[in-house]
């Protein structure tokens, strides 16, 4: 498990730094293309997203729980934003839900 990880994070920096570091130094004229300004900006964000998902599901005893944490992560990031009260309030949801399953 912790050589996945290690392989994760190695693909997660080359990913972003090719994404970020290539185009600088390939393309001297600035982008003016809207689709490849906003492909390069939400890169990072996808990879990111794309890492972090399978393994939400998996951080807890059961599927149920992790979906109404994560349920509950993307409502309160909607309504307030704050990571903070995000993650204290996806804990206590799952915690909650883990209680009563």
């Amino acid at each position: 498990m912790t050589q996945n990880v290690y392989l994760y994070l190695l693909v997660a920096a080359v990913t972003l730094y090719a994404i970020r570091a290539l185009p600088m130094t390939l393309i001297r004229k600035d982008i003016k293309s809207p689709f490849i300004r906003s492909f390069l900006y939400y890169v990072p964000y996808v990879t990111l997203a794309v890492m972090t998902f399978p393994a939400i599901l998996g951080a807890t005893g059961s599927r149920i729980s992790a979906w109404a944490g994560f349920v509950a992560a993307l409502v309160i990031a909607y309504v307030d934003g704050n990571l903070f009260r995000v993650a204290i309030g996806a804990c206590v949801v799952v915690y909650g839900v883990e209680l009563l399953f």
